[in-house]
């Protein structure tokens, strides 16, 4: 039987293909593949949050969404679900809709569906209060003709670990419950392009790397996120799961996510959805709660692939306290101008053969052919990536205190993880029902400068062979994959990848086309991504959610 290995956002996942469970590695043992053991994720000890309520959620707007009736709504459905956002701006500028009104039917859409009744998704943990009253100004100035970019007006969702001034910056922590701060650089870059902060989504506490026997969409603040191709049965993917979830379940225009490996892949892919895990230093990280300074990345999910070069761009820029940082290359508009559905034709793509067994993937390699790819079948490499879950306990243990200094409320007394450790278990029964035992492997590991920067070369330098040996020796483009089967590779080469909608299995399980390639090559991906997307029109919208 063969192991795909990957890691959703932070704990070390084997994935079965002959079944569709999931075999989990414990956090403090090696990459053995002995040491691992199957878990049922559809076992949920916790659904609904304990710690907030619709209540609390809609307090300051439900006065603002009064004029908005279900007539409203459904009059409004054709005109906003699962529209992309080139065609919602059209309908703006030709009337037909509103900023106001846009942002009205998202939060219509979440009050009705997100919490507290039968088809509760959990993927929203709090609302931007100004959020129509932000609205009201954009159609001001649509008005005097202020439009700065596409994404202009458009309500957005970020990861409940992006600092933003309007709400709290959970993690998903009841820790962090009270954690207000100032923007993230890439939530400074959305609202100078014109973007509205719509609210914060759910996500696996801590990105997924806190509790080792959590299902993945679990945390503390926001209760169980589920997945609305199969409400308790389809899992979410983590950590980005509500990210995933809102995107697919249209209560927002886009989303933002973060990547340390398969996190922004893993959820796109479970629903159906187009995530880009970008070059690592491509999208700024400051003022996002960190696992790894080495490999974490923000980067977009959407229903689509231009709206996720519309959002990719708007979160560009360079940022001199990120040390990773690298000028911006990309451009929206030098994107729309290239744009075309033959951008397959003469592309050579490496196909595994690993994954042939895949009905959905083979179908869609006779797509790419179609288009004009030339699909070269290759054999995966065989390499390990030793130390990988050392790496992030390494980094974080670093790199969350450093957001405590410089990104966390000043108020929060919490220096290290240790102070969190402590906080949590003071506070069992609500902050760690499943225990907190990667978090413990954080507090266990140490090493020496020099240990640390050797396990750090290794992982890059056998990440990049995975790669560079079979792109270099047939002379590729680029690479195809299955959701996040390689993210654990591609995080290590820091290589960016694109996952989009490639069908449903026969239990009706999403799977997405992930695209990957070396670095800066997001427009290639974005490229191969729209003309394939747009030749297959795989993505189908989930019944219950229309």
């Amino acid at each position: 039987m063969r192991y795909l290995l990957f890691l959703c956002l932070a704990i070390v996942v084997f994935s079965c293909k002959k079944d569709d469970k999931k075999i989990e590695l414990d956090a403090e043992s090696s990459t053995d593949i002995s040491a691992i053991s199957t878990k049922d994720f559809r076992d949920f000890k916790i659904s609904d949050s304990k710690l907030i309520s619709n209540e609390a959620i809609w307090k300051t707007l439900d006065e603002q969404l009064a004029d908005f009736s279900e007539e409203k709504y459904s009059a409004l459905k054709s005109l906003i679900l699962d529209q992309d956002i080139p065609t919602l701006q059209k309908h703006i500028s030709d009337g037909k809709l509103s900023y106001e009104v846009l942002v009205k039917f998202y939060l219509f859409r979440i009050k009705a569906f997100d919490r507290e009744n039968d088809l509760s998704l959990n993927s929203v943990i709090s609302l931007n209060p100004k959020a129509i009253e932000e609205a009201k100004q954009k159609d001001r100035e649509l008005l005097n003709k202020k439009i700065k970019h596409p994404v202009f007006g458009m309500p957005v969702l970020l990861k409940d670990n992006i600092n933003t001034a309007e709400m709290p910056t959970t993690a998903g922590s009841l820790a962090l419950q009270k954690n207000r701060t100032s923007d993230a650089f890439i939530t400074k870059s959305l609202k100078e392009s014109g973007a509205i902060i719509l609210g914060k989504a759910n996500l696996s506490e801590w990105a997924y790397f806190f509790c080792g026997e959590c299902p993945s969409g679990y945390s503390a603040v926001g209760g169980q996120t589920f997945n609305p191709y199969g409400r308790r049965i389809i899992d979410t993917g983590g950590s980005s799961s509500g990210s995933g979830v809102a995107v697919t379940a249209n209560f927002c225009a886009a989303a933002v996510g973060s990547e340390t490996s398969g996190s922004i892949l893993s959820p796109a892919s479970q629903n159906s959805a187009v995530g880009l895990k970008p070059t690592i230093g491509l999208l700024s990280r400051t003022g996002i709660i960190p696992i790894s300074s080495t490999l974490d990345t923000p980067g977009p999910i959407t229903k689509n692939v231009i709206d996720n070069a519309i959002m990719l761009d708007a979160m560009k820029g360079f940022d001199k306290n990120d040390f990773k940082s690298v000028e911006p290359i990309l451009d929206a508009k030098q994107f729309f101008n290239n744009l075309s559905t033959e951008s397959l034709k003469g592309k050579r793509l490496g196909a595994f053969k690993e994954l042939m067994e895949d009905k959905l993937y083979v179908q869609a390699l006779d797509v790419l052919k179609k288009q004009g790819a030339e699909i070269v079948e290759i054999t995966e490499e065989k390499i390990e990536l030793p130390d990988f879950l050392r790496l992030l306990n390494l980094d974080m243990k670093v790199d969350l205190a450093t957001y405590f200094k410089t990104s966390a409320n000043k108020n929060l007394t919490y220096t290290t993880i240790e102070d969190v450790m402590e906080f949590n278990k003071n506070n069992s029964d609500k902050a760690m029902p499943y225990g907190q035992s990667l978090f413990e492997g954080v507090s266990n590991d140490s090493s020496t400068k020099e240990e640390f920067d050797a396990i750090k070369n290794i992982l890059k330098t056998n990440g990049r062979q995975f790669f560079d040996v079979p792109m270099d020796s047939q002379s590729l483009d680029g690479i195809i994959s299955i959701n996040n089967y390689h993210a654990g590779e591609a995080a290590v080469a820091e290589y960016p990848a694109l996952t989009v909608p490639m069908g449903y299995t026969e239990k009706g399980v999403p799977e997405g086309l992930t695209f990957i390639s070396k670095p800066l090559s997001e427009y290639s991906l974005l490229q191969w991504a729209y003309a394939y997307e747009q030749a297959s029109k795989m993505r189908v919208a989930p019944k219950n959610y229309n």
